[in-house]
C-alpha cells in the first residue's frame, strides 16, 4: 500500500513540474514576440495608491504620466530614473543600477527571472524569485493569454510597491525621443 501511494504521489508532482514548466515556457513564447507595449497602472506603495498610463519598450525603456496634481511623469531609460513634477518644474533623478524592477524592463532578466521562478497557478500565474541579494520580486501573467498583469516589488527604502496593469496595444510604432532623459538643468 505504502509504495502505491509513493507511487502515486511522484506521478502527481511530476505531473505538476511538468504543468508549471509549460505554464513558464508559454510565457516566455508570449514575451518573445513582443518588442514594447502601452498599459494603464494602479500601483500601490505601502497605502498610497496613484494610476495613469506607460510605454514599457524592451529593453530598460518606460515612461509614465499619471494622473495627479503633481503632472508626475516617470521616464526611465537604461540605468537612470527621472521623477518629473511638470506642474512645480521639478527634476529628480535617481540610479536604479541596482533596483529589483531592472528584471521587468529587460526581456532577457525577465525570461530568465521566469525560468528561475517558483511558481504558484491560481487564478493567474505568480512568479517569484529572489535575487542575488535576497530581494524578493513577484510577477503576475493572465492564465489564459499570459499578458503581464503586475508585479510586486521592495525598493531601496523598503517601501512594498505594487504595480497591476492592463495591456492596451502592444508593438506599436515608438519614437526613441519619448525616452530622452532630460538634462539636470
Amino acid at each position: 500500500m505504502f509504495l502505491k501511494t509513493l507511487i502515486a504521489c511522484i506521478i502527481f508532482f511530476s505531473f505538476i513540474s511538468k504543468i508549471q514548466a509549460n505554464e513558464k515556457q508559454s510565457i516566455i513564447n508570449y514575451l518573445s514576440s513582443i518588442n514594447n507595449f502601452t498599459f494603464n497602472f494602479k500601483q500601490t506603495t505601502n497605502e498610497k495608491i496613484e494610476n495613469g498610463n506607460c510605454i514599457l519598450a524592451f529593453d530598460n525603456k518606460l515612461k509614465c504620466f499619471y494622473n495627479d496634481k503633481l503632472q508626475k511623469e516617470i521616464i526611465i531609460n537604461n540605468k537612470t530614473l527621472v521623477i518629473l513634477q511638470k506642474r512645480y518644474n521639478k527634476k529628480y533623478f535617481y540610479p536604479i543600477s541596482k533596483s529589483p524592477f531592472l528584471n521587468i524592463l529587460s526581456k532577457d532578466k525577465l525570461i530568465n527571472l521566469i525560468k528561475n521562478s517558483d511558481i504558484i497557478l491560481k487564478e493567474n500565474i505568480e512568479l517569484t524569485y529572489v535575487d542575488e541579494n535576497q530581494r524578493k520580486i513577484k510577477v503576475f501573467f493572465e492564465k489564459e493569454n499570459y499578458k503581464l498583469i503586475g508585479w510586486l516589488v521592495e525598493d531601496q527604502l523598503q517601501n512594498k510597491i505594487y504595480f497591476s496593469l492592463k495591456i492596451n496595444e502592444i508593438n506599436i510604432k515608438i519614437d526613441n525621443k519619448d525616452f530622452k532623459i532630460p538634462s539636470p538643468n
